[in-house]
């Protein structure tokens, strides 16, 4: 077999890599060892910035095959035809830990998709909920700040969460699912995923529908009780990594059913749910899903940095047929994401090959540090120009859209006709059977009497009455539990 010659970066052959140039053998270490110098340097700048959120993450290679007739509603290519497949990366993540961290913690978890299309790439960024913590993007980093670790003591802060959750009563419908055994999955290939915001779908007469994504498991759901996962904790940080590393490379592939919810322009209007409220479902039996496709993880990446912690993925990528929505999260990730990305990979992120639209790209973005394609050679950096051939083609052109006002001010998010935190959680618990209800009781006792400080009683009481406009019972299960005396007030 043929053997490959050591060099350095620059491609330089060299026969010395164990032992540093030194005057003498116990003497000092001479500056022109390049090679010394070469390794050191790059080893300290091996770790880029990781995620500010979804830290810990694992992801896997699949394919999307579209299994029914969706075409009514978008012209998006990836559904173009029953039977088609598209190429994907899915990368699974847990939300607050760093890279570190356990990937068995109770926290939400990431379901990021990227799709290869002949469209360009799709980014469908989601959870594994079909709601979240906040309706306003305005309010992520200080969510985020609470989730994290406590300025003063760097730990994390059960009082922090506490007093954040029960000054947004908004956040109800997402800590309810949180607390519940939904909370702990027993790893990735046992929970489902959510787009959770609402976005577009444009169809071919350019008539637009809003629509929610649902990727439900085939493994069917299974999750860790709270002490499971506390003590699977204990024994394997990396349990639902190496649980779908491990499943894929034995060839038991897992697969999800992707399904949508479709809803009218004019539905929206009048619907009595605001449809681009994060933190509320579009109830199943107004809008039931529609079978769509499947997807199949079958197989692993060569190269974890290579190819999932260099992974970035943006809901402001999107393909024809496909669009936004006045979802205010989601118009604050559409330049949050991007940019996050831009900071810690760098300008031209979308050039290492994990991210790269295998397809065709044009534009004229130009330098910027690691640029490796070429920098678009000879060819003009402005547009419009006389010298190439790169053409707008305005059969992509998105429908106009119809804006509910021209006034632009500062709109309180929870004001009146938006402010029912309680009804969805509440109907949430009673469709609960007895087993998740006491879990869920559980688990959400256990984690407020880590409240602390001279607030605590505050935040207790404060938030008991969210639990108790959700609904009565469980309201007083965990009064009981955390061994407050009920005030009337509480439940009314």
């Amino acid at each position: 077999m043929a053997h490959n010659k050591l060099t350095t970066a620059s491609g330089k052959p060299f026969a010395e890599n164990e032992n540093s140039q030194t005057v003498g053998p116990r003497g000092p270490v001479l500056l022109q060892d390049f090679i010394l110098h070469e390794k050191m340097a790059h080893f300290n700048r091996e770790r880029i910035p990781e995620r500010v959120v979804h830290a810990k993450g694992s992801a896997a290679y699949g394919t999307f095959i579209v299994t029914h007739d969706i075409t009514k509603y978008t012209k998006a290519k990836i559904f173009s035809q029953i039977g088609k497949k598209t190429d994907m990366i899915l990368r699974f993540s847990t939300v607050g830990g760093e890279r570190g961290s356990a990937d068995t913690e109770r926290d939400p978890r990431g379901f990021a998709m990227k799709f290869y299309t002949e469209d360009g790439n799709w980014d469908l960024v989601g959870n594994n909920t079909p709601v979240f913590f906040i309706k306003d993007a305005k309010k992520f980093g200080d969510f985020i700040h609470t989730q994290k670790r406590d300025p003063q003591t760097n730990m994390k802060s059960p009082t922090m969460m506490w007093d954040f959750w029960s000054l947004n009563p908004e956040s109800l419908h997402q800590v309810f699912i949180l607390m519940s055994d939904r909370g702990t999955p027993y790893g990735f290939r046992h929970m489902h995923g959510f787009g959770s915001h609402t976005f577009s779908f444009i169809n071919a007469q350019n008539e637009r529908f809003y629509v929610k994504f649902h990727i439900k498991t085939a493994q069917g759901i299974k999750n860790f009780t709270d002490a499971e996962a506390a003590e699977m904790k204990s024994r394997d940080m990396d349990f639902a990594q190496r649980d779908l590393f491990e499943n894929i490379q034995r060839g038991n592939f897992p697969k999800w059913h992707f399904k949508v919810q479709i809803m009218t322009e004019a539905e929206s209007r009048t619907y009595h749910i605001n449809p681009f409220d994060l933190t509320k479902v579009w109830p199943h039996g107004d809008y039931p899903l529609i079978d769509v496709g499947t997807i199949e993880l079958n197989r692993n990446p060569d190269n974890y940095f290579a190819e999932v912690e260099q992974s970035a993925f943006a809901p402001a990528h999107v393909v024809d047929g496909i669009g936004y929505s006045p979802d205010k999260m989601l118009q604050g990730r559409l330049l949050s994401y991007p940019d996050a990305h831009r900071y810690r990979l760098g300008a031209n992120f979308e050039q290492i090959p994990v991210n790269r639209c295998p397809f065709a790209v044009n534009n004229y973005q130009r330098d910027g540090a690691m640029r490796v394609d070429g920098n678009g050679g000879s060819a003009p950096n402005y547009f419009p120009n006389s010298f190439d051939n790169i053409v707008v083609d305005e059969s992509y052109k998105e429908p106009a859209w119809d804006l509910d006002s021209n006034r632009a001010d500062w709109y309180d998010r929870n004001a009146e006709g938006e402010n029912d935190h309680y009804t969805q959680p509440g109907n949430l618990f009673r469709l609960m059977d007895d087993y998740n209800k006491n879990n869920t009781i559980n688990n959400i006792i256990g984690a407020m009497s880590g409240i602390d400080g001279p607030k605590r009683e505050e935040i207790i009481n404060r938030q008991l009455c969210h639990w108790f406009r959700a609904d009565v019972n469980l309201g007083m299960a965990i009064a009981r539990g955390l061994g407050v005396n009920i005030d009337p007030s509480m439940m009314k």
